[in-house]
């Protein structure tokens, strides 16, 4: 077949595939790419470098008939190849036994979307889409749903939405593209109208008016898209009670289709392999750390409460020898030091460590910012790739992700959920409100210095920002956000990065599916808008709403307090 002489003629290795920028599993997509990124070649080449990415860490493809006992502790949407050599959309779930193996199963889902058409010309419309868009479509269908925009749906009354499937969501997004400017339009025409179609309507019976909005041309008939925003893992774990953070038994009986059972009754988690790690760099004096010119002369990190420091011996004046940083006896920190002649020496030995104990959970604090950035940056300057070697990569919100890796960046945590002011959300900071000890503060611009001349006390304040990560991230973050993931149906690099509102909306859109309630669009911003009385809006947040500040004093006039002066009184104090 095709597909086999494709993969057959594609020979890659690990290497040379991201010389195309396929970058740890995401295809980071330039304008040129974009038609690349949509060809089979592509998508085939795709499929093939997330398979290596998860070997890499021990995520191998399950495919024995025996019964498994996984903990799911990721997902990431992916394609595979059906039975009859096409490729489909499909959710990939990675799995944590027991014993500490681990295994990956994909799970197809066709995704979809609905449309609302005009009144009495559903049959029509899904007709022709069916003809319009033959053979992207995988199947059409009428199902009734409740729609709170309808005034009086609390009666129980429900709309009727064509429902469009597909077998990928490349097939999805072409059809998508191809309805949404017929949509907009219609309902332009359709609020310009309305004014007209009133009073025309005020004059003609129920028969009549339905005959009368019937258009020639059914995309003139499609007046809404629902669900069409709808990310694919989300949608696959909404209508499949799928959650991170749950036991499930899978089978596979041959075939694409797994079967799932979560397992309620079992609540222990697993301990998968957690690596925290800080970087320590030169600097310029007063200026920040330039990833071009500047160079890591430290790494320290803790795997399950072993901790590591690798030098750059070019930078740090002698050899350290092994020693413990332990601030509170509740959070050890054995640490063993292994030191590198060069930046390169250093990277490579890193690297080397992430493959052989493959974590499943790397921690930072503000890593997406600097740690990371600065690590791809120098790795590049000395001919690595740090997609290749270890799969993480940036995405499209500058965010570094790895397939069968999760990044749990701690600032994130903090920012958001651990109400702390803002003035206080450094790491040091953190460390004391949170952890309750004093860490090791050093001035920024003394780093260089100390580095030839009291290399000793640099390493323990390198070691000392990797172990207040680690315990801050396995006493407060892993906790809080595996619990969340239990009834968000996200994965863990979501659940920590977006915002409360978005995890609200991913739970009102959980429970709005089992109900049969059809979601409503997102808001769209207004631009140009005007006020009421004609000023142009620059902002709109909460309208009618405000914030008091509190403020330390006695305000207020209208507490009754009577003062009663005794001239007695005083002479007593005089005396």
């Amino acid at each position: 077949s095709w597909i086999s002489s494709i993969l057959a003629c594609k020979v890659f290795n690990f290497r040379s595939m991201f010389h195309i920028r396929t970058l740890g599993g995401y295809l980071r997509i330039g304008s040129s790419l974009q038609d690349e990124s949509n060809s089979m070649e592509a998508r085939i080449l795709r499929i093939q470098t997330n398979e290596l990415v998860d070997s890499k860490y021990g995520f191998d493809r399950y495919k024995d008939p025996a019964d498994r006992l996984g903990w799911l502790i990721n997902m990431h949407p992916a394609e595979v190849v059906d039975d009859d050599k096409k490729l489909i959309s499909a959710l990939d779930l990675y799995f944590i036994q027991e014993d500490g193996e681990k295994f990956r199963v994909p799970l197809p889902f066709k995704p979809y979307f609905y449309i609302l058409a005009k009144k009495d010309t559903d049959r029509e419309v899904a007709t022709f889409l069916n003809r319009k868009f033959s053979g992207l479509l995988s199947s059409i269908e009428t199902v009734p749903k409740e729609d709170l925009d309808l005034p009086n749906h609390l009666v129980g009354l429900r709309r009727s939405y064509i429902k469009l499937s597909f077998m990928n969501v490349n097939d999805l997004m072409k059809v998508k593209r191809a309805i949404m400017p017929a949509v907009r339009k219609n309902k332009e025409r359709d609020n310009s109208n309305a004014a007209y179609n009133f009073v025309i309507n005020m004059n003609q019976d129920d028969d009549e008016r339905g005959a009368g909005s019937k258009h020639l041309d059914q995309m003139e008939n499609i007046i809404d898209v629902r669900e069409y925003d709808v990310p694919y893992h989300v949608r696959v774990a909404i209508d499949l009670k799928i959650h991170v953070g749950h036991w499930y038994k899978v089978k596979v009986r041959g075939g694409l289709y797994p079967e799932m059972e979560r397992q309620d009754d079992l609540l222990d988690r697993p301990d998968p392999v957690v690596l925290a790690f800080d970087i320590e760099t030169t600097k310029l004096p007063l200026k920040f750390p330039d990833s071009s010119i500047d160079s890591i002369m430290m790494i320290s990190y803790m795997i399950d409460g072993q901790g590591y420091l690798i030098t750059n011996r070019e930078i740090i004046s002698e050899e350290i020898e092994d020693f413990e940083y332990t601030p509170k006896p509740d959070y050890e920190g054995p640490i063993i030091v292994l030191n590198e002649p060069d930046e390169i020496s250093l990277l490579n030995r890193f690297f080397e460590h992430i493959q052989e104990v493959k974590p499943s959970i790397f921690v930072t604090y503000n890593g997406d910012s600097f740690d990371w950035p600065f690590i791809e940056a120098r790795a590049l300057h000395h001919g690595l790739n740090m997609a290749e070697e270890i799969g993480f990569s940036p995405d499209s919100q500058e965010e570094y992700k790895s397939r069968a890796a999760i990044h749990m960046d701690c600032y994130r945590w903090v920012k958001r959920d651990s109400y702390l002011p803002v003035g206080s959300q450094n790491l040091k900071a953190v460390t004391k409100a949170k952890l309750r000890y004093d860490p090791i503060e050093l001035d920024p611009e003394e780093m260089c210095r100390m580095a030839s001349e009291q290399p000793q006390e640099l390493s323990n304040y390198s070691v000392s920002d990797a172990v207040a990560t680690y315990y801050l991230y396995m006493k407060y973050v892993h906790p809080f956000i595996f619990a969340l993931c239990t009834i968000i149906p996200m994965e863990p690099d979501e659940v920590l990065r977006k915002g409360s509102g978005t995890l609200c909306e991913a739970l009102l859109m959980v429970q709005a599916f089992h109900a049969n309630v059809i979601f409503p669009n997102k808001q769209e911003q207004v631009y140009s808008k005007l006020t009421n009385d004609g000023h142009l809006l620059d902002s709109e947040t909460y309208v009618g709403g405000h914030v008091e500040a509190l403020e330390s004093g006695v305000f207020r006039s209208d507490i009754k307090c009577k003062f009663r002066m005794a001239p007695p009184a005083f002479t007593n104090f005089e005396e």
